[in-house]
């Protein structure tokens, strides 16, 4: 058993890896300060495996092949692709026009993700593949899963989470489209007894 076996794992609540991702970033609006979700490309590969962007065995592979010195730049070039996507989710989200500096770091991202996929045969068919061995990997998933997302019709389904501090993403597939936290066990709960204890004190 890996150390990352003993970690918990990530909430998953948003519907997309992409989405997720950000969320990595944890507290991103409070006062107090951020949480860091992402702290090694060990907690990277283990956010991909459970994402099922990574199997089990690629997650593994990885961990192997890739040295301290190229698990750091990735994770930098991972972290640096999340704000960006960030930004541009959340300008969404707003109402607001997203920065060209952050359209342009993804579109870096994107089309280096695309440069090191190749052309496979798999299930009977011709097909996309990523280079499994290489340390990017993680990193170009993701920057793939973005593009598609951010260019798709699923993105108007976009919403942020209603509680201030929180504000983490995820797509609103519900049947009414009414859905306003990122999980109704945590910041649900959490907003209904502060609305509470308001009605009490008035």
């Amino acid at each position: 058993m890996s150390p990352s076996d003993l970690k918990p794992p990530y909430q998953l609540i948003a519907g997309h890896p992409s989405l997720d991702f950000v969320n990595t970033l944890d507290w991103r609006f409070r006062e107090e300060g951020t949480e860091e979700l992402l702290s090694s490309y060990e907690d990277l590969l283990r956010f991909a495996e459970q994402s099922k962007m990574l199997s089990t065995r690629q997650e593994r592979q990885l961990l192997r092949t890739t040295s301290n010195v190229a698990g750091t730049r990735v994770l930098k070039r991972s972290t640096e692709l999340r704000e960006a996507m960030a930004e541009v989710f959340y300008a969404q989200v707003d109402g607001l026009e997203p920065s060209d500096a952050s359209l342009r770091t993804l579109e870096q991202f994107f089309k280096a993700a695309r440069l090191n996929q190749k052309l496979c045969w798999k299930d009977s068919r011709v097909a996309w593949a990523e280079m499994e061995s290489e340390a990017e990997l993680p990193l170009w998933l993701l920057s793939l899963d973005t593009s598609d997302l951010m260019t798709s019709d699923a993105i108007h389904k976009l919403r942020a989470c209603d509680v201030p501090d929180c504000r983490w993403l995820f797509l609103d597939t519900s049947k009414n489209h009414a859905r306003r936290w990122c999980d109704m066990k945590i910041c649900g709960n959490r907003m209904k007894a502060r609305r509470f204890k308001a009605r009490q004190k008035a």
